[in-house]
């Protein structure tokens, strides 16, 4: 495996309204644990399309896992030009921050946005380059990731295509582990 999608929730559809809410330590951990995993298994790269959220926290968890792990590559692909028009000054820096960290970043439609459909190509775009997923998604809190869910899905009807989801269950296991290890945030 060597190319990795990234998505799951935006902030809002966990409740996470502060970059410096404490359960993003915990969700950053587990992305990292998941992640350092797959190393083992020949991972190159980590894909995302750079929007808020798992997206983000994923790749500012690979840069920190560069310094130990310089042959993990974050690629950043937004389905459309000026995806961060409409958020705000921190948003927008922290995306700025993400964008100059990448080893890789393009637009697959070279134009701002104009229908759901781009985000559409952009899932099937995805699942169609890389070799498996890593989702932040729990089938009993509904939001957003749904979509990639069942593009993956269906890739998984044509070829093996893994599926590797972190639920709110292994994010309260990540919690109970950093307790029992003393780790702190």
């Amino acid at each position: 495996m060597k190319v990795l999608a990234v998505t799951g929730y935006k902030p809002f559809e966990i409740g996470i309204f502060k970059h410096d809410d404490q359960a993003l330590f915990y969700i950053k951990k587990a992305l990292e644990n998941r992640i350092l995993t797959l190393l083992d298994e020949g991972l190159e790269w980590i894909l995302v399309s750079g929007q808020l959220g798992t997206e983000m926290w994923a790749a500012e968890t690979v840069f920190s896992l560069q310094e130990e792990h310089p042959e993990l590559k974050v690629a950043v692909i937004t389905p459309f030009t000026c995806q961060e028009k409409n958020w705000n000054e921190v948003n927008k820096e922290r995306y700025k921050a993400v964008l100059a960290q990448s080893d890789y970043t393009e637009s697959l439609t070279h134009r701002p946005y104009e229908s759901p459909l781009q985000f559409k190509q952009k899932n099937r775009f995805f699942i169609e380059k890389s070799d498996a997923l890593l989702i932040l998604y729990d089938e009993e809190i509904e939001g957003s990731p749904i979509y990639m869910m069942n593009e993956a899905k269906k890739a998984q009807e044509k070829r093996d295509y893994p599926i590797f989801t972190i639920t709110m269950d292994d994010l309260r296991m990540t919690v109970e582990d950093v307790s029992f290890s003393g780790e702190s945030e």
